[in-house]
């Protein structure tokens, strides 16, 4: 029995030695999370528009067409966090035999004289839509401002076309609220 109690021992001392050198498996796992990759900014554009109008002036038949499309080729525009591709304007005014009285293409630039230097800088051009035909002159309402759709942020600009040719603009300072004080008197009587 002493035999086999020291043969027991033998073997526990030896379980336990193998056991202790044993090495500890370790259950956390640390890796490393890739880097993301280094994404280019994304410019958006206000969105592309064709608008067509005809127009009896002078006499005369006129068709008016206004192209807006974005324009990589000039400064990015901003609203602060996100940045626009600023665009440029295509105005022509043809003839009803279909020749062309006006063809000029329109940047911001040509509206510097008029937008303070903010709307400058970080704004773009947003606009020009025909107006209405006052005499000698064809009137259309610009726009420079913030690139944001959903933004009201933007200096309203007058462009006179005369029967000549020539542009001039100006600031609108007009408020267009008569068709709001004809619904609100409207109103007042229901």
């Amino acid at each position: 029995m002493k035999r086999l109690l020291a043969i027991g021992l033998m073997g526990l001392a030896l379980v336990m030695v193998s056991s202790c050198a044993k090495k500890k498996t370790d259950t956390i796992i640390i890796t490393k999370k890739p880097a993301p990759a280094a994404r280019k900014p994304t410019i958006h554009k206000m969105g592309d528009y064709t608008q067509t109008r005809p127009v009896a002036w002078m006499g005369n038949k006129y068709t008016v067409e206004s192209s807006l499309a974005a324009d990589d080729s000039l400064p990015l525009a901003s609203d602060g966090a996100t940045r626009y591709y600023d665009n440029r304007i295509r105005l022509r005014i043809v003839r009803a035999d279909g020749s062309e009285f006006f063809s000029r293409s329109f940047t911001k630039s040509f509206f510097r004289d008029y937008v303070d230097d903010a709307s400058y800088r970080d704004g773009a051009l947003l606009g020009i839509v025909f107006v209405r035909a006052s005499g000698n002159r064809l009137l259309f309402a610009a726009s420079v401002g913030n690139p944001d759709k959903s933004s009201d942020e933007y200096v309203p600009l007058v462009l006179r076309i005369d029967n000549f040719g020539n542009v001039t603009v100006s600031k609108d300072t007009r408020l267009d609220t008569e068709s709001d004080t004809q619904q609100d008197d409207e109103d007042d009587g229901v």
